[in-house]
């Protein structure tokens, strides 16, 4: 169980302003629970709180099975927030998702409850939780790039920014056209090609914040995520795939990539077998984990638990104060 936490004020939560929760860590590791059990335990103590998704791919209506989003019949009564909230052929853009998720916060701050920012996606989190700013788009630019990406593919133009930009290049997958073409539209309009620009000192967006981090692990939780994967396909991962295949998800920007999804279609063309597809999403799955883990470290003054084993009522009280959790450095996008 990991049980380090940073520096906490020890206070009572039981009164005053309105807070913002972020329940954050690697997929598998239990934040869903957790989150629901922490909004019952601050309703126990007169504070009513509500649920924002921050799981980029939870924000696509119909991608059920393979993001683990939990039903409606089991939110136990709470309102829930960004779920389903785009089509499988929509982009979901941190830049909109900063701006949507800060409004859907505030509106609940209006009505006098907590929010609680739940889910793994780092970049997503980071965006409502610091002072993050974002560079300007060149439409123009970025269709002459894509135009690019479509004819000479991922390679040409991951070579262009690896010479260009060393570390930007570092920290992309030189298979992800579309953060390639992203950084070449930054790095080209003069801007900084990480996605997102945080101060020296990052800030809070709002000074009562409490970030309670998941972990599991690491021995313990590959095999938590292998038989996940293996569930999801049991549980007819396929099915729902096809499904959204005749709603355009080949034509998804995001959706399209996400992992499972891309593998299940994959399997449905046949270009995979059940088995490599599997595999496959397994793989990527304990990659993406390792990345989350890396990512969420560099907050300071979070409160890590293992979701399964704490009592979300000992949480009120016991993490960090206002102006304390703020990520030391920049991560890679999620």
């Amino acid at each position: 169980m990991t049980t380090a936490s940073g520096p906490g004020t020890g206070v009572s939560e039981a009164a005053g302003a309105p807070i913002l929760w972020a329940v954050v860590g690697a997929t598998g590791t239990g934040k869903t629970g957790l989150s629901l059990d922490l909004a019952a335990a601050l309703a126990a103590r007169g504070r009513p709180a509500e649920v924002v998704n921050v799981d980029a791919m939870q924000l696509y209506r119909g991608m059920d099975i393979g993001t683990a989003k939990l039903p409606e019949t089991e939110r136990r009564g709470i309102p829930h927030h960004l779920f389903d909230a785009l089509a499988v052929t929509e982009e979901a853009a941190v830049a909109w998702y900063q701006e949507v998720a800060r409004h859907t916060i505030a509106a609940i701050h209006g009505r006098g409850a907590d929010a609680i920012l739940v889910g793994g996606s780092g970049l997503y989190a980071s965006s409502v939780l610091f002072d993050f700013r974002f560079p300007p788009r060149d439409e123009g630019l970025r269709a002459i790039l894509e135009d690019e990406l479509e004819r000479h593919g991922a390679g040409h133009l991951f070579a262009r920014l690896r010479a260009a930009d060393p570390e930007a290049a570092d920290r992309i997958d030189p298979r992800n056209g579309r953060r390639i073409v992203r950084a070449l539209e930054v790095l080209t309009s003069g801007g900084q090609t990480h996605g997102g620009a945080l101060p020296e000192a990052p800030v809070l967006w709002m000074p009562r914040t409490r970030i309670i981090g998941t972990a599991v692990p690491r021995d313990e939780l590959v095999p938590l995520l292998d038989v996940r994967v293996e569930r999801m396909w049991a549980a007819g991962l396929l099915d729902e795939v096809e499904a959204l295949r005749r709603q355009g998800l080949e034509r998804g920007v995001t959706a399209g990539r996400a992992i499972g999804y891309a593998q299940a279609l994959a399997q449905l063309r046949g270009d995979l077998s059940e088995d490599e597809a599997i595999a496959e999403t397994q793989a990527l799955t304990r990659r993406y984990a390792r990345r989350q883990v890396s990512w969420f470290k560099r907050y300071e003054s979070v409160r890590w638990v293992d979701a399964r084993e704490v009592d979300a009522a000992s949480l009120i009280g016991a993490v960090a104060g206002p102006g304390e959790a703020a990520p030391r450095s920049e991560g890679e996008e999620q």
